[in-house]
């Protein structure tokens, strides 16, 4: 195993040091969620939205046994081209960096690195959740128990619709993990901009959100995850009526297929991606276009009123 495990970039290691805006992105969605070549464009898209918003862009993926924060140019064409990269959750580092491995790292391995590095705002597409039927499987994703131990700020657009979204709120809430909803009294639903489900709490701007941020320093306590969730703008949603018709289909699909576990997922969120022609994958995009500007603005915010309270 490499003697250095975790490496910031030189550019977030002098953003972290002098307290200014960085935004972690998560690589698994260069790696596995879009087709190439169009994945390292949006990778890219993503990296030059957060720099507009004033932050710096710290994208997360192990390569060859050592965690990076913030990729260069090659490291990012390499996540973004090379099909052994593996997909990594928080519970895979420790054998990936033992053995040597390259992989992608999922929004619970991507929060872990970020706030283990000092970065405190984390943009994503859609968190994982309780799945349906949870009481005969028991699967729910690795991503709440994360939460619900680090303390980061995490924004996204919901879950993903083919869970629980009621069941995985209630877990949530259970685990301590913060919900607001930004500019919106109902959770969103990933490729929808309602679930359905009402948030107890609705916050207006970037200030706002940097001020709950303050509140939970302030306050100490468990280190659990605050989770702003900005919904998908209504024009650029899947329609609901196909989402719902769609996801139906795949729900039966994956019971006569025999498929569960891990494999449940990737089944369904491919169902959804060829039965909606590719619908479903542009209102992820459009989500995740909407969340890094907002991760951004957020970034700095909290820059801003950490400098203040420190007298900087």
């Amino acid at each position: 195993m490499p003697e250095t495990t975790v490496v910031l970039s030189e550019e977030v290691r002098e953003a972290t040091a002098a307290h200014r805006p960085v935004v972690a992105l998560e690589s698994t969605i260069i790696a596995h969620g879009l087709p190439r070549p169009r994945n390292l464009a949006v990778a890219r898209e993503l990296e030059a939205l957060v720099r507009e918003g004033g932050a710096v862009p710290a994208t997360i993926a192990v390569l060859d046994g050592v965690a990076h924060i913030g990729l260069d140019k090659g490291q990012l064409e390499r996540v973004a081209g090379d099909p052994a990269v593996r997909k990594l959750g928080h519970r895979d580092l420790a054998p990936a960096l033992a053995a040597g491995a390259s992989g992608a790292t999922t929004v619970s391995a991507t929060a872990f690195l970020a706030a283990r590095a000092g970065i405190r705002v984390f943009a994503t597409g859609g968190l994982g959740g309780v799945h349906r039927e949870w009481a005969q499987t028991q699967d729910e994703s690795a991503d709440l128990r994360l939460l619900a131990r680090t303390r980061i700020t995490v924004v996204c657009a919901g879950v993903k619709s083919i869970l629980d979204v009621p069941a995985t709120l209630q877990r949530l809430e259970t685990l301590g993990v913060g919900v607001v909803g930004y500019r919106t009294e109902h959770f969103p639903g990933f490729y929808l901009t309602s679930s359905g489900a009402r948030v107890d709490w609705t916050v207006r701007s970037p200030e706002e959100v940097a001020a709950v941020i303050r509140a939970q320093d302030t306050l100490g306590g468990p280190e659990a995850a605050l989770i702003v969730a900005n919904p998908v703008p209504r024009a650029e949603q899947l329609d609901p009526e196909l989402h719902d018709s769609v996801l139906a289909a795949a729900l039966e699909a994956c019971r006569e297929q025999g498929i569960g576990g891990q494999a449940v997922t990737p089944f369904l969120l491919e169902y959804l991606m060829r039965h909606t022609d590719g619908a479903s994958l542009e209102a992820n995009l459009a989500a995740v276009r909407g969340n890094v500007p907002l991760a951004a603005r957020i970034a700095v915010a909290a820059a801003a009123a950490a400098a203040a309270a420190a007298g900087r």
